[in-house]
C-alpha cells in the first residue's frame, strides 16, 4: 500500500507511456504506475481537458465529453481540485485508487466527494476502466446529476425603534415593446407628464432595444396607488404596457429613497463585486443600504447536489445549509423622515434636506431629491457652504474674544489679498454688533474679523467641526474640506464659507448639532454601528453661538420662521460656476429640541428666500405628527 500523494503534473513521457520509458518505470512501481496515471487522469479533469481524460482510458464511451459537459452543467461546477490519493488495493492486473474531489458549484460552495478510479494491467500499462462510479460512488449509467438552490427571505431594513421600513411587496414596472410603439416622442412625452420621466432617456432606451422589438423594456417602477393614478392616460399610448413584479416597499412612495436602496437582479457589475455566492438571476441590493449591507440582509443560499435516476428517483448526495438574513437596525425615525419627505415634496430643483441627534450625530432623516436619479445629494453632494460657514468662522471669533456685542463695521465692500469682497444685494449696516451682522450674514464685517485671528485658528475651528475628518456614515460620504488658506484673498473667502470650501448637507447638519452639546459627532446610518470621530468646540463658544444662531431667526435673514419656537440656524447664499451675476445654492442649518437638520437647493437662489420656508415647513410637518 502505497502512502499518499500530491498530484503533481507528469511529463509527456507518461502520457504517451513510450515503451522506451515503460520497463523501468513499472519495475520500480513509478511514473508508470496506477497512481500516476491517476495524476495524470485528475489534472486533465481539473483543467477540463477531456482529449487528456481519454489517453488514460481502457474504452472511451461514446458519450464520454457529453457525459462531463452535463456533469459540469448539472452541477454548475466552475473548478474542481483533487486531493489525497490512495493506492486502495493492487495486483498484478487490477489496481484501485480512492482520490478525494473538491468541486466548487457556482452560487453554492465546495461540494468534497470521495470516489474511486479503477485500472488494468494492460500489457505493461496501466488505464483507467471509466465508469459514472468516478463522478460519485453512487453514480450508474443513465444516472445524472442536478441541483437546487435558492435563497430564503431576505431580512428587513429597520427603524430605529425597530419597526420595520422595508417589506415583501409588489410594484407595476412600467415599459414599452419597441416594435408595438407607434410614436416614440408621444410615449416618452406621457411618461413625462405623467412621471417626470427625462423624454432623452425614455427615447434612449426606446433605440437600444430596437433590434429586439418584442422584448419588454422597463422604463420605471411605480407602487400599484401610482399605477392607478397614471394608469388612465398611458394605457392608451401605443406601446406602453404594464407588468406586475415582486419588490421591497417602504412605507411610502419615495421614502427614503436613495438611503434605503432599491432591490432587483443582480448586475454584471455588481455580480464582480459580489462574487460567491452570487449567481446571474439573483435579485440583491443595488444601491444604499440594500447594497451596502447585503451581506447581512441577504444571507447565504441553501441548496441541495442530487443525483437523477433513470426511473426519476432524487437522491439527495449533498445538502449546502444557508443561512437566514440578519435584518439591519437603522437610526432614521420614522416620523422625522416622513416630514423630511413632506418638506421636499413640492420643490421642483435637486434638493437635500438631513437631520441628525445633537447628541450622538444619529441621522434621524435623510432625504434627496429628485427620487429618479441616482446622486444622493444629502450624503454625497459636495458644495460650497456659503454664510451657513459662518457658525464655524463665528466660534474661532468667539473663541479668540469676540463678544456677540462688539461693534463691527458693516460697509458695503472690503478689500483683501487684492481682491474686493462685497455683500450680498450691495447691503451695508454701518456699524453694528457681533450679534446683527451674524442675523444678517454681512460678509465683510466677517471677512474684517476673520483677519484678526491667528494663523491658524480657522482651519483649527473647521476641524473641530469635523472639516476634514474621516468618519463612516454606513454609506459613501465624502464629509467636508477645509484646505489651508493660501493667502489673505483665500482666507476672506473661506470665512464666509466660499473659495474651496466644501461640505455634504449631512456634513453642515452636523455642525449646526455641535452647537447644541458643544461636541460635534460624525454621523452615522447604523444604529448598532459604533461610534465615529468626536471633536469638542472651544470653551464657551456653544452658548454665544446659540445666541448668534437664535437672532438669525428672531430679527435676521430667516425671521420668516419667527413663529417656530425654538428655532436656531444659519441661512445660505453660496455663489458657484462662473456665470455673471453667479448662480447661488440656499442654504438653511437649523436646531431645534436636540436635533440639527440642513436644507440645501442646489441652485436655488437665496437661502433665506428659499431654503427657510422648506425648513418650516419640514418642523411644522413634524410638530404636526407630535400632536
Amino acid at each position: 500500500m502505497h502512502g499518499r500523494a500530491v498530484i503533481t503534473w507528469v511529463g509527456l513521457c507518461l502520457l504517451l507511456l513510450l515503451p522506451s520509458c515503460l520497463p523501468r518505470a513499472v519495475k520500480k512501481g513509478v511514473p508508470g504506475g496506477p497512481e500516476d496515471v491517476a495524476r495524470v487522469y485528475l489534472e486533465a479533469w481539473a483543467r477540463n481537458d477531456p482529449g487528456a481524460q481519454r489517453q488514460a482510458l481502457v474504452q472511451v464511451p461514446e458519450d464520454f465529453d457529453a457525459q462531463h459537459a452535463r456533469w459540469r452543467q448539472g452541477l454548475g461546477v466552475v473548478a474542481s481540485r483533487f486531493e489525497g490519493l490512495d493506492l486502495e488495493a493492487e495486483d498484478d492486473s487490477v489496481a484501485v485508487v480512492v482520490f478525494r474531489g473538491v468541486h466548487t458549484l457556482r452560487g453554492l460552495g465546495d461540494w468534497a466527494v470521495e470516489s474511486r478510479l479503477r485500472f488494468e494491467r494492460k500489457g505493461q500499462r496501466w488505464l483507467l476502466r471509466w465508469t459514472p462510479e468516478v463522478f460519485h460512488p453512487e453514480a450508474r449509467a443513465g444516472d445524472s446529476f442536478g441541483r437546487l438552490r435558492t435563497w430564503g427571505p431576505r431580512a428587513a431594513l429597520l427603524d430605529a425603534s425597530g419597526a420595520l421600513l422595508t417589506v415583501p411587496g409588489e410594484v407595476i414596472s412600467i415599459g414599452a415593446y419597441p416594435g408595438r410603439v407607434r410614436d416614440g416622442a408621444a410615449v416618452a412625452s406621457a411618461l413625462q407628464s405623467q412621471l417626470g420621466m427625462d423624454p432623452a432617456r425614455v427615447q434612449a432606451l426606446l433605440k437600444s432595444a430596437a433590434s429586439q422589438p418584442e422584448q419588454f423594456v422597463a422604463f420605471i417602477d411605480v407602487r400599484p396607488e401610482r399605477y392607478q393614478q397614471v394608469r388612465a392616460v398611458l394605457a392608451p399610448v401605443p406601446g406602453i404596457f404594464f407588468r406586475k413584479k415582486a419588490a421591497r416597499l417602504t412605507p411610502a412612495e419615495g421614502f427614503a429613497a436613495h438611503t434605503l436602496g432599491r432591490v432587483g437582479e443582480v448586475t454584471a457589475e455588481a455580480l464582480q463585486v459580489l462574487g460567491h455566492p452570487y449567481q446571474a438571476g439573483d435579485l440583491v441590493g443595488l444601491s444604499g443600504l440594500e447594497r451596502a449591507q447585503e451581506r447581512m440582509l441577504a444571507g447565504s443560499p441553501a441548496g441541495e447536489v442530487r443525483l437523477l435516476r433513470r426511473s426519476g428517483e432524487a437522491v439527495v448526495l449533498y445538502r449546502f445549509e444557508g443561512a437566514a438574513g440578519t435584518p439591519v437596525r437603522t437610526t432614521l425615525r420614522r416620523d422625522v423622515q416622513a416630514a423630511a419627505e413632506a418638506a421636499l415634496a413640492d420643490v421642483t430643483r435637486p434638493a437635500a434636506l438631513v437631520a441628525v441627534d445633537s447628541a450622538t450625530g444619529e441621522v434621524l432623516a435623510v432625504a434627496s431629491r429628485p427620487l429618479g436619479e441616482a446622486l444622493h445629494r444629502a450624503l454625497t453632494g459636495r458644495y460650497p457652504p456659503g454664510s451657513t460657514f459662518k457658525v464655524v468662522t463665528a466660534e474661532a471669533l468667539l473663541a479668540s474674544g469676540v463678544k456677540p456685542d462688539t461693534r463691527v463695521d458693516c460697509p458695503v465692500e472690503v478689500t483683501a489679498g487684492r481682491r474686493r469682497f462685497r455683500n450680498f444685494e450691495a447691503e451695508a449696516f454701518g456699524e453694528s454688533s457681533f450679534r446683527q451682522v451674524f442675523a444678517l450674514s454681512c460678509n465683510t464685517a466677517f471677512i474684517q474679523l476673520a483677519a484678526r485671528l491667528g494663523r491658524n485658528a480657522l482651519e483649527d475651528a473647521a476641524r473641530r467641526f469635523g472639516f476634514g475628518v474621516r468618519y463612516d456614515v454606513g454609506l459613501p460620504s465624502p464629509g467636508a474640506s477645509f484646505p489651508a488658506p493660501g493667502d489673505d484673498a483665500d482666507r476672506a473667502a473661506a470665512a464666509m464659507g466660499q473659495g474651496r470650501v466644501l461640505a455634504t448637507p449631512l456634513h453642515m447638519a452636523t455642525v449646526a448639532a455641535a452647537v447644541d452639546t458643544g461636541v460635534w459627532h460624525a454621523p452615522r446610518l447604523l444604529a448598532d454601528a459604533e461610534a465615529g470621530p468626536e471633536a469638542r468646540l472651544s470653551a464657551g463658544t456653544p452658548a454665544g453661538l446659540r445666541n448668534l444662531m437664535r437672532a438669525v431667526v428672531t430679527e435676521g435673514t430667516a425671521k420668516s420662521a419667527v413663529s417656530l419656537q425654538g428655532l436656531m440656524g444659519k441661512t445660505g447664499t453660496a455663489e458657484f460656476g462662473t456665470a455673471l451675476p453667479p448662480e447661488t445654492h440656499a442654504w438653511f442649518i437649523g436646531l431645534r429640541g436636540g436635533m440639527g437638520f440642513a436644507v440645501f437647493v442646489e441652485g436655488g437662489g437665496v437661502g433665506g428666500r428659499v431654503a427657510v420656508p422648506i425648513a418650516a415647513r419640514f418642523l411644522q410637518a413634524l410638530d404636526a405628527a407630535a400632536r
